[in-house]
């Protein structure tokens, strides 16, 4: 089978909510990033087959097909296309599946995979609080099928959240200090300037700006979300603009262009599970991603899992055995921010220099995404 590459990859830093890129619009900050990984690499813009970007809550300045707006505002030749797609928190990463399996089928050879996410200007649920203001009913229980199938559960993430706290047992000062460390690290890798090669500047915001000092006295006076939950907002991850971008090429192109391939993509998985408890199917994903590549986490050197709430990547890690000291090295959304469609290719970006920094061959990114399903990639550094 012929194999997916990546060339480059690029992010935006995150803002934080009403922060130094919440003025900005959407397709500027997609095209910042699209428009950055174009100069850099030298091909003919002509010559890129597709731009697939992902992103939620397609209203407002996110509507209109947002990844061809973001190609046309980069300056893009009008015969590219662009698409739109929507795989909840997921949708990043998606679009760097699709992006491979064209370039596997053998049908593109060159494509542009990212997201971009203005969490200031559209905040989460935007979609669902419009089709209220119109009138409608929720997704859910507005559907017979789904009640006769699944109830009248609550389907959201704090739900799942808290009852994925119930189910492996975690307790709230052991999220806290989950979430401490998330900071710590983050300030770490800034400080280090680990950072540095993967993001492009925007609006005089040089640096992910969402990191806190903070600790565990200050967290324990926080209230808890919901009435008998142990979650509070010092577990969950940021709300944040940003956006980000990975260039996928074939074999093909590598020669035609003359360019040199980061990464290798190994193996792609999506599984679904329990729509209730909504963020527990990277779970059952990385497990099948290990049966079907014929790899296991003994061989992977990094791990990036979205921390969308401290309990994800908890229970991932209570379940694989995999070691903490490899997981989100640099810090994950809690401290870095979660800007939805764009996360899946700002992980993807932070992994593929991570492997690269300090010489490990294979990572692994998954996140858990609305709806109960979750992603799986499995990349091999090529550098080393």
């Amino acid at each position: 089978m012929a194999e997916a590459y990546i060339v480059d990859a690029l992010r935006t830093p995150t803002g934080r909510r009403k922060g130094s890129l919440a003025d900005v619009h959407a397709a500027d900050m997609g095209a910042h990033v699209i428009k950055s990984i174009t100069d850099r690499n030298g091909i003919p813009l002509e010559d890129y087959d597709d731009v697939i970007f992902g992103c939620v809550d397609t209203v407002g300045p996110l509507a209109g097909n947002i990844g061809r707006t973001c190609w046309l505002t980069a300056g893009g030749p009008l015969s590219v296309p662009g698409v739109t797609i929507d795989r909840q928190c997921g949708s990043s990463q998606q679009a760097v599946h699709f992006a491979a399996q064209a370039v596997m089928s053998g049908t593109q050879d060159v494509i542009i995979a990212g997201g971009v996410q203005t969490m200031t200007q559209v905040p989460i649920g935007s979609s669902m609080m419009a089709a209220r203001e119109l009138g409608h009913k929720d997704p859910f229980s507005g559907s017979k099928g789904w009640v006769e199938r699944f109830g009248n559960e609550p389907v959201n993430q704090f739900y799942g959240a808290d009852k994925m706290v119930k189910k492996w047992n975690l307790q709230r000062e052991d999220m806290e200090k989950f979430a401490l460390e998330s900071h710590r690290r983050g300030i770490q890798a800034i400080k280090e300037g680990r950072f540095d090669k993967e993001i492009v500047p925007l609006n005089g915001l040089s640096m992910d700006e969402t990191t806190r000092e903070t600790s565990l006295e200050k967290m324990a006076e926080l209230d808890v979300l919901a009435e008998g939950s142990a979650l509070t907002a010092a577990v969950a991850s940021q709300t944040c603009d940003g956006a980000s971008a990975v260039l996928v090429v074939s074999e093909a192109a590598l020669k035609k262009y003359k360019l040199t391939p980061r990464a290798r993509i190994v193996h792609m998985e999506v599984m679904g599970d329990d729509p209730i408890y909504m963020l527990t199917a990277p779970i059952p994903a990385t497990a099948r991603a290990m049966q079907r590549s014929g790899m296991s986490l003994d061989d992977i050197d990094l791990v990036e899992i979205n921390e969308a709430f401290a309990p994800v990547p908890m229970s991932w890690l209570i379940e694989t055995g995999y070691p903490h000291e490899k997981t989100n090295v640099n810090g994950g959304a809690i401290a870095l921010g979660h800007p939805l469609g764009a996360t899946g290719t700002k992980l993807m970006t932070t992994l593929l220099h991570e492997l690269e920094r300090t010489g490990g061959r294979y990572g692994l990114q998954t996140m858990c995404e609305g709806g109960g399903v979750a992603n799986v990639t499995i990349i091999e550094n090529l550098s080393v």
